[in-house]
């Protein structure tokens, strides 16, 4: 393996075995940007797996982020985030984010940001993806990375003529973005220590599709002993993902959309046009109350072995220190913001649950979502019973299945609504964000915040950030101001709620948990 160079005296400057970055310092904090993990991905090394960075001569220069992965773009962002990545994007994308108190060797604990974002959006250098305000308050060294999203990431193309054998187990036929990531990890364990950092205390963390991207990179066999821990937000575990064959179905449905026939006219198009087909791809995959996700992981066997949802169960995955949560409703992210959700009825989404649960059972399972929240609207039982079924109720059964193998998780749900919207998006997927990176001048543009008591805002904010500093330096959320938080497992079933009022409680997520309780013959 390649070791990194000593530090120089000049801070802003380390060297590599690829070649010497000059940062910057901000804010106190040494930063290093668009440093290359990879090599670029482009010509016929499109959908291809990620390969290292032939390197540079000289100094390269690390204050400017890189461009973005290509993605949809929409002027003035939407009305929940106010946009999740913006221009300019490129395919040479694969790059990452170093924020260090100090180049030097102090060996502090590394933290690996993966951004989320549906599959198709996000971008590593968003500002409220900042790792300074962790970096100061916490000592710690953090990384966040792009990887390839979208078509560029996400297509599954199926065995390439030339590139795979016939039975199509080349690991470059699915799930670029793993290899993208794998890349990035490989990076920073053979990397971190010219930045500070130690490289035997790497806690990968990441939000919605970060987190499931961080679950397969933990169960990823060419990552053992390269985690020491991990924290999941929001993971949207329930998550039927495909395998080869089924995927290629929606694949055909995409090449038709770009106007190509087959993969090498797919790979002669300007990336523009491959963005621009996975809008379509959006509006043919949609079903009414789901989630849409017109890319995702696939299953082939040999880059993702299993669903992430299962990889902490397994193998030396199994021994990671494990922090999981989500928002109270998640779902409002997504729905509560549509007025033609807002006409739902009754009828429709008891249609909607019997798809999950059943003709026969589902009116009384309605009857038990609208009881759970007096006054509920059928959008208000949807939204609820999608929050569930997507996110809630795989974490539950993630930590219920870890405390069975004596390898508990910290499991957490946030529940402080927000104001904004006359209070209709509650405490939807992402809003947490903010208050983790406690950082929410770099969240300005966000509508979601509006309305926030700033009081309640910071106090919180304070508790959960330095809770998240505490878990990565240890392996335990505890600090001097938070409640005493115990892991969960079976029968207390400890979670932690993140309100305007901090406390641990037994069977937060009860009612949900026995509602979905697998039937029994």
């Amino acid at each position: 393996m390649a070791q990194a160079h000593p530090p120089r005296e000049d801070g802003t400057v380390v060297d590599l075995p690829a070649g010497s970055l000059r940062g910057a310092i901000e804010g106190g904090i040494a930063v290093f940007r668009a440093v290359p993990y990879a090599a670029p991905p482009v010509g016929d090394h499109r959908w291809r797996p990620a390969r290292p960075h032939p390197g540079w001569s000289g100094v390269r220069d690390a204050t400017a982020d890189g461009p973005s992965a290509p993605q949809m773009y929409q002027e003035g962002g939407d009305p929940v985030l106010g946009g999740h990545g913006s221009p300019p994007f490129d395919e040479d994308c694969l790059t990452l984010n170093v924020w260090t108190p100090a180049a030097d060797d102090a060996r502090r604990p590394v933290l690996l940001w993966i951004h989320g974002g549906g599959f198709v959006s996000g971008s590593g250098s968003l500002p409220g993806y900042s790792g300074e305000t962790f970096a100061r308050d916490g000592d710690l060294v953090v990384v966040s990375i792009n990887y390839r999203i979208g078509p560029l990431g996400y297509l599954y193309l199926g065995p390439q003529d030339g590139t795979s054998d016939p039975g199509g187990d080349d690991p470059g036929d699915a799930n670029h973005w793993l290899t993208d990531q794998l890349a990035a990890l490989r990076w920073v364990h053979e990397n971190i220590a010219a930045f500070g950092g130690d490289p035997d205390r790497i806690t990968v963390a990441g939000q919605s599709g970060g987190a499931v991207s961080t679950a397969a990179l933990a169960g990823h066999p060419e990552a053992r002993g390269l985690i020491r821990r991990v924290i999941l937000q929001s993971p949207p575990f329930g998550l039927d993902l495909p395998d080869p064959a089924t995927y290629l179905e929606r694949t055909a449905a995409y090449l038709e959309l770009a106007g190509v026939k087959d993969a090498e006219e797919l790979r002669a198009l300007p990336w523009p046009a491959l963005i621009g087909a996975g809008g379509g791809l959006f509006a043919q995959t949609m079903r009414w109350g789901y989630w849409p996700t017109p890319f995702l992981p696939v299953i082939d066997g040999t880059t993702l072995l299993r669903h992430p949802a299962q990889s902490l169960l397994h193998g030396a995955a199994a021994d990671l220190d494990v922090m999981i949560g989500w928002t109270r409703e998640e779902a409002n992210f997504g729905f509560a913001l549509d007025e033609g959700y807002a006409a739902a009825t009754p009828e429709q989404v008891t249609s909607r649950i019997a798809e999950t649960f059943g003709a026969e059972a589902a009116p009384g399972v309605y009857a038990a979502y609208a009881a759970g929240r007096p006054g509920a609207r059928p959008a208000d039982v949807l939204m609820d019973l999608i929050t569930d079924e997507l996110f809630r109720i795989p974490s539950v059964r993630l930590a219920e299945e870890r405390a069975a193998l004596g390898r508990p998780v910290w499991a957490y749900q946030f529940d402080l609504p927000t104001p904004a919207y006359e209070g209709r998006l509650g405490a939807a997927h992402c809003l947490e964000l903010p208050f983790v990176f406690d950082n929410f001048d770099q969240w300005s543009h966000a509508p979601f915040l509006a309305g926030l008591d700033p009081a309640v805002r910071d106090g919180l904010a304070h508790a959960m950030h330095q809770a998240w500093i505490a878990f990565v330096r240890t392996g335990d959320p505890n600090h001097p101001d938070l409640p005493h938080w115990q892991p969960y497992d079976t029968p207390a079933r400890t979670t932690m709620r993140f309100d305007s009022v901090i406390a641990p409680l037994g069977d937060l997520a009860g009612t949900s948990r026995l509602l979905h309780r697998p039937t029994r013959p």
